[in-house]
């Protein structure tokens, strides 16, 4: 059976080399070069046929079309297009060669290529490096790198993965027992057994080895190389594994880490665009929708400029943000993310924990000295709140008045100032204060602060909603439901409404509900798409939102993956470019993902305040981490970086955050459902 083919770039109808040779030199005549017209037909080639081109302009001219090239072109764009020209094999053996030679090594290139190629790749890398540079690529490798990283590199170097597709179920269950043993039961970790199992095995029986891995550890495998290995033995470990998941999401994550922030990783960028473009960069594209919620083409296009540009984007092939469906591998991809967080519980992690040898007493008098006489010792105001947890400042709020009969919250009032001072009266509210108190800040004054609304209403338990809702009452002598009628209206006032009742299930998903629940989310899609009459439309539109609102949250983690299934599509993009009127209004948002921080807030103090407040005694361990992971750049980093935020108000969010860095997918929530949507996405215990 012919392997099915998922690249942008296929073989061209009515190829003649000797034309496409005439017209490159052409091109390249005279002053200057035509480096549209070059860059329109090396895109539109397939590599096989490129080579014929350089065969038939060597006939034709007598010339290197390559040499021509560099001489004719500069700069990136030259390096894109002479890399095109290359076959995959000598591309590939150039990268190797490039990563070790001269001073230091380019360890991530190497961790890419090594860890994504088949055996017939390496195979035939190795062939091309011998040929090209007259060395072996075994012998320069080993002389460049060392230690465990090393070896795993020599292992997939000899291209030797079991290929056969034939799984044996008590192997399976043999290698998740080995890979549990040389790690997490143990002290010390066996990295050969490591090195033996994930270099070897085939793709089909790793990845049934991993789901019986996280039975056995109650931890994913990911997880356990991130705890037991380090430094670039650990990253090219997790990018084994990364591969054996999914090669396209694999790429997806470099391509995006290539692009974002200051400045790209051009070198990683025209590598990737180049070796996959043939093969699977269709589903690269959708993996990198499914993901970063924005497409491949649009981040590209931002990203770049000029010649260099168009050539990458011919090479992408299209824009994603308008397709509905997914490609094959994406849906497999969205199913599996969906079954898999519908299966794992996150062990919800703190930054903030109670003090030891606690005195309230003792604080509270630390705390007027600091405020007593001329100007405020912040440092040491900081120093006590930021390391106490919210009980235990309860009682240093009762003990001041006892104490020295005065109200703690008055006096930081009066000598603190702006976000400081936001900071430290936020954490010295009770959460149900602090909760109520941001929801009146949301919603008083002209506008309304729709982001705060859904944040707090959205990740809020029962529990902690009923709490908010007696501080609210209690505070401003008003229900907040109330409150919210007066301040909101039409569908995301309902939503709103329903969300503030704290009344949603609680209990694991039901699967013959979730069928259902799925079958009503894809028939209301049926008829927005067919612009039906509005009494149906609105009868589903309330059955929509009575589902997203009421049911839970594991629950709706099934309800999404079950409409994937039956449907092949991407829930998300249909509410986003098929919905209309109020549903549009009300469930529309663009974000990543979340689990609590959502990148719109980043940039406002008030929100990175209450996130931070509301979170480190809860989860933002959990936030710091997925941060790093996500953005290659710590939370404590951006912070210092990104934010306007005074010095002593930066060295107060740091210690709330602890020594590190935050938690899952960053996300622009402007309306409910896509909050809602990806906070669903996150398996809490």
């Amino acid at each position: 059976t012919a392997t099915i083919c998922y690249g942008t770039v296929t073989d061209a109808p009515d190829f003649d080399p000797s034309a496409d040779a005439e017209a490159l030199y052409s091109a390249m005549k005279g002053i200057g070069s035509d480096k549209e017209a070059i860059l329109d037909l090396v895109t539109s080639r397939s590599n096989a046929q490129r080579q014929e081109v350089i065969a038939a302009y060597k006939s034709n001219f007598g010339k290197d079309l390559i040499d021509d090239l560099k001489y004719e072109l500069t700069g990136k764009f030259e390096r894109l297009i002479v890399s095109l020209m290359r076959t995959p094999a000598y591309h590939d053996a150039k990268e190797i060669h490039d990563a070790v030679k001269g001073a230091g090594t380019n360890e991530r290139c190497l961790i890419e290529v090594m860890a994504s190629r088949t055996n017939q790749q390496m195979h035939d890398m190795v062939a091309a490096y011998k040929d090209a540079y007259g060395s072996d690529i075994e012998e320069d490798i080993i002389a460049d790198t060392s230690g465990h990283f090393k070896k795993m590199l020599i292992v997939l170097l000899q291209g030797t993965r079991d290929e056969s597709g034939v799984v044996d179920a008590d192997l399976v269950e043999q290698d998740a027992q080995d890979l549990y043993a040389a790690g997490e039961e143990q002290w010390g970790t066996d990295e050969a057994k490591f090195i033996m199992i994930l270099g070897n095995r085939s793709v089909t029986h790793l990845r049934m080895v991993f789901d019986a891995y996280e039975k056995i550890a109650e931890v994913s495998i990911e997880d356990s190389i991130k705890s037991e290995l380090s430094g670039d033995f650990e990253r090219l470990m997790l990018a084994v594994v990364q591969c054996i998941r999914s090669v396209p999401m694999f790429y997806a994550k470099r391509l995006y880490k290539s692009m974002k922030g200051l400045g790209t990783a051009d070198n990683t960028l025209i590598r990737i665009m180049i070796s996959r473009s043939e093969i699977d960069m269709l589903d690269i594209r959708e993996c990198f929708r499914l993901r970063y919620e924005t497409s491949l083409y649009n981040m590209i296009k931002d990203d770049t400029s000029g010649d260099y540009k168009r050539t990458l984007l011919n090479l992408c092939g299209g824009d994603d943000d308008l397709a509905g469906e997914f490609f094959p591998e994406a849906a497999q991809i969205a199913y599996k993310m969906w079954e898999l967080s519908a299966m794992t519980k996150v062990q919800l992690r703190p930054t903030l924990r109670p003090a030891a040898s606690f005195d309230p007493a003792a604080d509270a008098q630390a705390l007027r000295k600091a405020m007593k006489g001329f100007g405020t010792d912040e440092d040491a105001i900081i120093d006590i709140v930021a390391q106490r947890s919210n009980t235990q400042r309860q009682e240093i709020r009762q003990t001041f008045k006892s104490l020295l009969g005065r109200d703690l919250m008055k006096d930081l009032k009066s000598e603190l100032s702006k976000n400081l001072e936001r900071l430290i009266i936020g954490l010295m509210l009770t959460p149900a204060e602090f909760d109520a108190k941001m929801m009146r800040k949301a919603m008083e004054g002209a506008g309304t602060d729709e982001h705060a609304l859904i944040e707090i209403l959205v990740t809020r338990s029962n529990e902690e909603i009923h709490a908010m809702n007696a501080a609210y009452q209690n505070a401003y002598k008003k229900s907040l439901e109330e409150a919210i009628q007066s301040d909101t209206s039409g569908h995301f006032c309902r939503i709103l409404v329903s969300l503030v009742q704290g009344a949603r299930e609680e209990g694991p998903a039901d699967v013959e509900r979730a069928d259902a629940d799925a079958q009503v989310i894809y028939c209301l899609t049926l008829i927005e798409l067919a612009d039906a009459c509005n009494a149906e439309s609105d009868d589903m539109e309330m059955k929509f939102m009575s589902i997203l609102c009421t049911r839970s949250f594991p629950h709706l983690r099934r309800v999404f993956q079950e409409f994937v299934r039956c449907t092949n599509k991407d829930i998300e993009q249909i509410v986003k470019k098929e919905m209309s009127g109020d549903v549009k209004n009300a469930f529309y948002a663009i974000g990543n993902s979340c689990l609590f921080l959502y990148h719109s807030m980043l940039t406002d103090d008030r929100a990175l305040i209450r996130i931070m407040v509301s979170r480190c005694e809860v989860d933002l361990f959990n936030i710091r981490k997925e941060f790093k992971e996500t953005h290659d750049v710590s939370l404590h980093e951006f912070i210092q970086v990104e934010t306007m935020i005074v010095s002593r108000s930066a060295r107060l969010l740091t210690l709330l955050f602890g020594v590190f860095g935050f938690s899952s997918h960053l996300c622009v929530s402007v309306e409910f459902f896509f909050v809602l949507f990806f906070f669903v996405s996150w398996p809490l215990s």
